[in-house]
């Protein structure tokens, strides 16, 4: 694997400013969202809009990915996901969630999620994830996946690559009449294959016009997932794997989780809606 060090946080920007025109999610200015108690199948008007809140935010990460290179910063690729967003009228779902500070997640290397754009620089040989969420309508579209940066080491080179397709099988997997668990099992079956840890502690999320709508979408085969799968229903898959150990550590930030043992970590992420065959992906660019 990479020798790359580990990393350490660097200086937070100023809070980016949203234009007084585009709508604010309810839980912005406050320390917690309110706890969401709709229906977990949406309605085709709702679906609707999530398709193009999905696509404002794969189009925004696509845009930020753009921009990966050694030598840019976080806070640069944040800087690009909060004007593209802004700019097609979204707000950025991070930015106020639990007093988050910025407008997506760069998870690099050991960092498993929720990593916050500062002043880090990218290093060539370097893994990073984005991670967007989009709101618009009155609806969230969430997405991430994971970029090389520069020359990457074959090891993990491959971890991303096998993540990647974790999340694919785990979508061919979705079907009205299952219970949630057959993704997590897809999931974990896969990653056994190659000795990777699959993460429990953070998982995928019902998400609808609330962020994370309280359905839980575990990434390994855990036997409470009962929820039968119906079509109309939306949530995320996101699974994310390790080279070494599923379990982790936050950082004094309350928000950065890292590998126990510092080991390099990937991570995909679409929105999807339950059909009557199977799933429909709704963060497409």
């Amino acid at each position: 694997m990479s020798g790359q060090s580990l990393l350490v946080p660097g200086t937070l920007s100023p809070r980016r400013a949203v234009p007084a025109s585009i709508a604010r999610p309810e839980y912005v200015g406050k320390d917690a969202p309110t706890p969401y108690t709709g229906p977990e199948v949406q309605d085709a008007e709702t679906v609707e809009k999530m398709r193009i809140a999905g696509g404002i935010a794969a189009r925004a990460m696509e845009e930020a990915a753009g921009h990966i290179a050694p030598g840019v910063t976080t806070d640069k690729l944040d800087a690009v996901v909060h004007e593209y967003l802004c700019d097609h009228g979204a707000y950025p779902s991070t930015l106020g969630y639990r007093k988050f500070p910025k407008s997506l997640c760069t998870s690099i290397n050991e960092v498993i999620c929720h990593g916050i754009p500062d002043s880090t620089v990218l290093r060539d040989g370097d893994i990073v994830n984005l991670d967007v969420t989009a709101y618009i309508h009155g609806v969230h579209g969430d997405t991430n996946a994971t970029y090389l940066c520069g020359d990457v080491d074959e090891e993990s080179r491959l971890l991303v690559e096998r993540t990647r397709e974790s999340l694919n099988r785990a979508i061919k997997a979705v079907k009205p009449g299952r219970q949630i668990n057959v993704i997590g099992r897809v999931i974990e079956s896969y990653a056994k294959r190659f000795g990777y840890g699959v993460v429990r502690d953070f998982t995928g999320h019902g998400i609808n016009t609330s962020f994370h709508s309280g359905l839980i979408i575990p990434h390994y085969d855990d036997p409470r997932a009962t929820t039968v799968m119906k079509p109309g229903m939306t949530f995320t898959i996101e699974p994310m794997l390790t080279l070494g150990t599923h379990e982790w550590e936050m950082w004094e930030d309350g928000w950065t989780v890292v590998t126990k043992d510092r080991k390099r970590t990937a991570q995909f992420e679409h929105t999807l809606v339950v059909t009557e065959s199977g799933a429909e992906i709704l963060t497409l660019p």
